[in-house]
């Protein structure tokens, strides 16, 4: 008999306060390599701040994250860095560098950080544009460029660091409506070709055709998991199913 595969992606028991408020309350979850889990709930619950424990941005006051059985609470400050370069975070506000093109906003981390030749690591950023759909945008500014594609310069700009997990912080809040599509299909196309993620989003139907499990936050705690099939099923008493109601009838469809 096979043994269960381990997870990719393990956070075990993280708890995070900032500015003296308890943001994050023992959150546990994993990932399976492949898998994407959509993290919804309301705003203020905890899903960007669990996001960036997980991505080390903030070190959580308790618990760890184990990246392929690797705990990050027992790594230095190099090792952390390595570790961080292992796993892609997308931000809602895209975080491009103003004063360089789209090509080179992907190329530069492979520059600095992976010590790429320009001749190598602009080819690979050309390549990852072209994975999103971008290929005739390279030499644009991200003043020139819509909020989507802002975004996809950004995921472009993950995916060429060859991350093992992505974690998408509500990658389409930012963006007019008829722009969320556009990123939404990119994101899409990765979870088709295997890549491992976790996403937060108000993007409930996305959500329902994506993913096989849901998380729902509430006041820095999971509160519920499941299939989508289960949890937002309309017969559902469920909390999750409670908030997408209100979500949809605040949004008037």
């Amino acid at each position: 008999m096979n043994a269960p595969a381990q997870p990719v992606l393990e956070v075990r028991n993280l708890s995070k306060s900032l500015g003296g408020k308890l943001i994050l309350d023992d959150v546990s979850l994993t990932l399976n390599k492949g898998e994407l889990k959509v993290l919804i709930g309301p705003s203020g619950g905890g899903k960007s701040t669990l996001l960036q424990c997980v991505h080390y941005l903030h070190r959580p006051d308790r618990g760890d994250v184990f990246l392929e059985g690797r705990s990050a609470a027992e790594m230095g400050r190099r090792n952390i860095c390595a570790f961080r370069q292992e796993i892609g975070m997308i931000f809602q506000d895209f975080n491009l560098f103003d004063h360089l093109d789209a090509e080179n906003n992907v190329a530069i981390a492979l520059r600095k950080v992976k010590g790429l030749a320009k001749a190598a690591a602009l080819a690979r950023a050309r390549a990852e544009l072209d994975r999103v759909g971008l290929a005739d945008k390279a030499d644009l500014f991200p003043a020139q460029l819509s909020g989507g594609q802002k975004q996809r310069v950004s995921i472009a700009r993950a995916l060429a660091m060859d991350p093992k997990v992505m974690l998408l912080d509500e990658p389409t809040s930012a963006l007019d409506p008829d722009l969320i599509g556009e990123v939404l299909n990119v994101v899409a196309d990765l979870a088709r070709g295997g890549m491992t993620m976790l996403m937060a989003t108000h993007q409930i139907g996305f959500a329902r055709r994506l993913t096989r499990e849901i998380i729902f936050m509430e006041n820095g705690r999971i509160i519920e998991t499941g299939r989508p099939d289960d949890l937002l099923a309309p017969a559902s008493e469920s909390r999750a199913a409670a908030f997408c109601a209100k979500l949809t009838e605040l949004l008037g469809h």
